[in-house]
């Protein structure tokens, strides 16, 4: 996979303040793109909620540390084609997260907050995470290509 084309670099603090600068901007992105509106919402709620994880378990709470996310369009080898996308990468510097307990809690089990990971699975077609060169990255990949049919490309 290639590096593809920046669309747009955002470096903020781990706020929750923030946010919503985060969830209009990447609203509009989405919508520029063409995806569906229902799509633009499941992304823009797996990086809210990702986002989230970071302020809450990566940094433990503490405000005013470092957020790097980068959106790009790249194109990704799914059934013998090339299909476009949206790659959307998070990366902080806080604690290391022990990808093992990565699991969320069931959907059964009814009670506020633990599906984060589930909504960012369900919205996302890759989501991955990582620890490189002592940051923590989440990816996750949104395919294009039911957008790009929808508008007869």
């Amino acid at each position: 996979m290639n590096q593809g084309s920046l669309l747009l670099k955002m470096e903020l603090r781990s706020n929750p303040e923030t946010l919503c600068v985060v969830r209009n901007t990447l609203a509009e992105l989405a919508q520029t793109l063409g995806f569906p509106e229902a799509e633009c919402r499941a992304v823009v709620l797996a990086v809210d909620e990702a986002l989230t994880n970071i302020i809450r378990h990566a940094y433990q709470g503490r405000t005013e540390q470092p957020i790097e996310a980068t959106f790009r369009r790249i194109r990704v080898a799914r059934d013998g084609l090339e299909q476009p996308a949206l790659e959307i990468v998070l990366e902080d510097r806080g604690v290391n997260v022990d990808r093992e307990k990565l699991c969320g809690r069931k959907l059964e089990d009814v009670k506020p907050g633990g599906l984060g990971l589930h909504f960012m699975r369900e919205s996302m077609d890759t989501v991955e995470f990582r620890r490189r060169w002592g940051r923590n990255q989440v990816r996750m990949v949104k395919l294009l290509q039911a957008a790009e049919t929808a508008k007869g490309s």
